[in-house]
């Protein structure tokens, strides 16, 4: 079957749910919002710690903002991607109070900000200890009653469409490489749908999954960014995996792992271990509020040294009632696994949680493949450089969905859609006894990037997970040409597509640098002279 939008958004996060509203807003076509499972199941609902905005002019200012994000990306990000979200951010909270999202106040009416690692001002919007879910509520609802926005649940994506689907010969060299939509699975027919589209986006999310432990829900297999790569868009800085340094240590949940969330360190959390000694000391001056990455690997140190399995996140000396007010969420968590946080310590290990590479991306989010655009965690604007500063992420959606839908609707006339598409070829059949491989392949995957591509490196463990990561990628190849696509083993090709290219990027990395850590170079390519 044969459908066509003038708008096709693949992912349902805050990027593609505040992209689909304004293009929708503009009454120039018909947008398709396409999503792998439900409305409410991504990325954005998770995030509980808020998101980072300068509103305070009397102490916080643009430049500060834009310090603290250079210095936490290790002077990596792109200058022009940063000072863009920063000094847009503000009209951006705007814009998503509009959409009906509300953020906590004080009794006079200002927002109550909070204040999270590396960040020099209080600056994060919050709404209790859930923001994402409170964004995420107020953009599903703004959606549903769009009536220019064709919603579509449950459907994966499984390629987009170029010249290569017309039988043109396309290479990471061809310069003038063009999207005309995607090929989508749909669960009731079980037959993959040609999608035509004079734009498409991809707002498909993180990849988290690739890891054996995620505070990602399972969902996030990185399929944008396979999709992408395999259409030969340009795809960076993959390396910059950002493992949260505090994940709930609850040995049956690791997709996702329940977060605890930066902003209760923050509001006074001290990192210990078990018998209740204290040792970010050792590591950074800023203590438990040192940026994420060296906090994850001064835990990930600690676990090995003392042959642990977690460490813990102390707010015991904190008024009670205070704590129950500002993480009501957390508390009833822990206490449903029997951990009162009030009087007992939170056990947290780090887990795979961000993103800082992906998808290469201009100022409005245009990727190198025209008609193309990606946003959110898939895409690599710059922003974030080595490594996030906490709570930029959300923020960054909103800012990049706002410039690349006015992009769009300036050029949407230029495009049109392209009939000469072929229909996808759906021949091959798939056993059970294939599906158990499916199963194993991915949860191999998993294990590979956890043990050899994780918080510490060296070029012995990525070399090991390069050679184990080809040979997956050879037998699941082979397996997918002799089968019918189905959702398991489209997501298991883009979890190995997606590990070989933070493992190849790692490796071409000769330095340790933001969130790549390798102990083969244990400093910057520039202090070795």
């Amino acid at each position: 079957m044969i459908r066509k939008f003038d708008f096709l958004v693949i992912g349902s996060g805050v990027a593609g749910m505040s992209y689909a509203l304004q293009v929708a807003a503009s009454g120039k076509g018909k947008v398709a919002l396409v999503c792998k499972t439900s409305i409410e199941e991504a990325n954005t609902a998770k995030a509980q710690g808020g998101i980072a905005a300068v509103t305070n002019m009397e102490v916080d200012n643009f430049e500060k903002h834009v310090r603290d994000t250079l210095i936490a990306g290790d002077y990596i990000s792109d200058r022009a991607a940063v000072e863009q979200v920063v000094r847009q951010a503000p009209g951006a909270i705007k814009r998503l109070v509009e959409w009906g999202v509300n953020f906590d106040k004080k009794d006079d009416g200002t927002f109550d900000l909070h204040r999270e690692g590396g960040h020099s001002e209080f600056r994060i919007l919050h709404h209790a200890d859930d923001t994402g879910f409170e964004i995420q509520r107020g953009l599903i609802e703004a959606v549903k009653n769009c009536p220019a926005i064709t919603l579509l649940e449950n459907h994966f994506a499984v390629e987009i469409i170029t010249q290569h689907h017309l039988g043109i010969e396309v290479t990471r060299r061809t310069p003038d490489i063009e999207c005309y939509g995607a090929y989508i699975l749909d669960p009731d027919t079980k037959k993959i749908d040609t999608f035509l589209s004079r734009v498409t986006v991809l707002c498909t999310g993180g990849c988290g999954a690739v890891y054996a432990s995620t505070t990602n829900p399972e969902i996030a297999t990185g399929d944008g960014i396979a999709m992408a790569y395999r259409a030969k868009a340009t795809v960076q800085d993959m390396e910059f995996i950002q493992f949260h340094p505090t994940a709930l240590f609850h040995p049956g949940e690791t997709h996702p792992a329940y977060l605890i969330t930066e902003a209760m360190r923050g509001y006074g959390g001290i990192l210990r271990l078990p018998n209740g000694e204290e040792f970010m000391q050792k590591y950074d001056k800023r203590l438990s509020l040192a940026p994420r990455d060296i906090v994850a690997r001064a835990i990930d140190k600690e676990m090995k040294k003392h042959g642990l399995d977690h460490v813990c996140l102390d707010v015991t000396h904190k008024d009670p009632e205070e704590t129950k007010h500002h993480f009501p969420n957390i508390y009833a968590k822990c206490l449903s696994i029997g951990i009162d946080i009030t009087k007992q310590y939170i056990p947290v290990a780090p887990c795979a949680h961000y993103l800082c590479g992906g998808i290469k991306v201009d100022l409005n989010g245009c990727s190198s493949i025209q008609r193309l655009y990606a946003l959110g965690e898939c895409s690599c604007t710059g922003l974030h450089g080595g490594n996030r500063l906490a709570s930029n992420s959300l923020v960054e959606a909103v800012v990049y969905a706002e410039t690349a839908a006015r992009h769009t609707l300036e050029h949407l006339d230029e495009y049109t859609f392209n009939d000469r598409v072929p229909e996808w070829n759906d021949e091959g059949t798939l056993s059970n006894e294939e599906k158990v491989l499916i199963a194993q392949d991915a949860k191999e995957v998993e294990q590979v990037m956890s043990a050899y591509v994780g918080i510490v490196r060296s070029d012995l463990r990525l070399k090991r997970a390069w050679v184990r990561l080809d040979l997956l990628y050879e037998e699941t190849e082979e397996l997918f040409k002799r089968v019918k696509a189905t959702r398991d083993i489209c997501e298991l090709r883009n979890m190995i597509n997606v590990g070989y290219l933070i493992t190849r990027q790692a490796i071409e990395r000769k330095e340790s640098r933001g969130l790549h850590y390798t102990i083969d170079y244990p400093k910057h390519a520039y202090d070795q002279h």
